[in-house]
């Protein structure tokens, strides 16, 4: 769909100016009231990790005039196989101010904002209203639903990307214009049934495809030209290398964007709308989750138990408990894995940090294994506490 522009030329060019963005200039779509357009705007990445490394860098190289940019997090090794915008000696520091000082690197005329703090129901308003768009890089459901209702409420657009594995999702939501993220997912999925990149994995270069994809239709939406992705929802396949467009329309039912919506504020609990974990995962762990300092003892102690690690295979390759036998979470899930456990000794799960554990636990418990338990903290855990030489990915 093709929108007006939504920022206002600002002051003309100075010729140090000219000569950085002169690869835009003398585009004729863009040209120099296209560029005024991209120094006099506002532009708010709520993420500074592998959708925000290149959308940031991006948005910095355009030449925007203002980026925000909220994260609290800090620079993990973990991180650096896909978030670009940081390095090796970035490791520990506020990833905010390591996105702050690349961005300066690549234009010294770009105004950084950074908000380091987590991104919440008391803030989000009027922290969105200080920008004109919203660049969405986070990784969970309920940010992407605070932030879409938020930009709803605001009359502003929201550019989203998600990522899994070899798989990137792209589109722009204006309500203004067409459907926002409630209209095509009108319910977030149900707890530990779409793992997160941190779970499941995703290629690096996954970041790159869908960041530049977000960046290009901020840009786009910053200065009217071209078909925005309004209305539209871009499937990237990275293992087929295939692009695909899927028609998104406004559900004229939508709870907050319809012509009668049914929520007309923000929700009081988006951890809760979208859950951690189920219903049920979180009454079988009431009473039936030990730490990793509890099992080591009864390892120790060399008790008599089965501890089960429900990850995949590729994990477990990685890093493991000693004595875990290697059952995944689908076993559990279907029923296939239940006829081969004991009854007469206890059960011991665990899996990464706790989640998918919990979720195995629930399906024990309801098949009437009631000698069963789940690690919190999962191998994570057991790698920070126990055994600090074991890695953590």
């Amino acid at each position: 769909m093709k929108t007006p522009p939504l920022v206002t030329p600002g002051p003309a060019l100075t010729v140090d100016e000219v000569r950085r963005y002169s690869r835009h200039l003398i585009i004729p779509d863009v040209a120099m009231a296209g560029q005024q357009r991209l120094m006099n705007a506002k532009v708010l990445c709520v993420g500074a990790g592998g959708l925000g490394s290149p959308a940031l860098m991006y948005l910095a190289a355009a030449g925007v005039g203002t980026i925000g940019i909220v994260e609290f997090d800090t620079v993990d090794e973990s991180n650096l196989q896909r978030q670009i915008i940081h390095g090796q000696s970035d490791i520990g520091k506020s990833k905010a101010q390591s996105a702050k000082e690349k961005i300066s690197e690549i234009n010294p005329y770009v105004n950084v904002v950074t908000h380091e703090l987590r991104l919440d129901v008391s803030n989000v308003m009027e922290l969105f209203a200080q920008y004109d768009i919203i660049v969405d890089g986070t990784d969970n459901f309920a940010t992407r639903y605070l932030v879409n209702d938020a930009c709803v409420l605001l009359k502003m657009p929201y550019v989203w990307g998600s990522i899994y594995r070899f798989d990137g999702q792209a589109s722009v939501f204006w309500a203004e214009y067409g459907p926002c993220y409630r209209c095509l997912y009108p319910e977030p999925p149900p707890p530990g049934m779409v793992p997160s990149c941190a779970e499941g994995g995703v290629l690096g270069v996954l970041c790159a495809t869908i960041g530049s994809v977000q960046t290009t239709e901020a840009i786009k939406v910053i200065t009217g030209v071209g078909e925005s992705l309004i209305g539209s929802l871009m499937v990237y396949d990275a293992l087929e290398m295939n692009f695909r467009k899927v028609k998104i329309r406004k559900d004229p039912n939508c709870p907050l964007c319809s012509e009668k919506p049914t929520q007309t504020a923000l929700l009081p609990d988006y951890e809760a709308f979208c859950g951690v974990i189920s219903t049920a995962a979180e009454a079988a762990v009431t009473g039936s989750t030990i730490s990793v300092i509890e099992l080591n003892e009864k390892i120790t102690r060399k008790d008599d138990f089965l501890l089960i690690d429900v990850r995949e295979p590729s994990e477990f390759e990685i890093v493991r408990i000693p004595g875990s036998v290697l059952i995944p979470k689908q076993g559990f899930l279907d029923g296939t894995a239940l006829a081969g456990l004991p009854q007469n000794k206890p059960i011991i799960l665990h899996c990464k940090s706790g989640v998918r554990s919990a979720e195995c636990l629930a399906v024990l418990k309801s098949a009437g294994f009631a000698d069963a338990t789940h690690v919190q903290g999962g191998v994570v855990a057991w790698a920070k506490q126990i055994d600090t030489s074991l890695p953590v990915y």
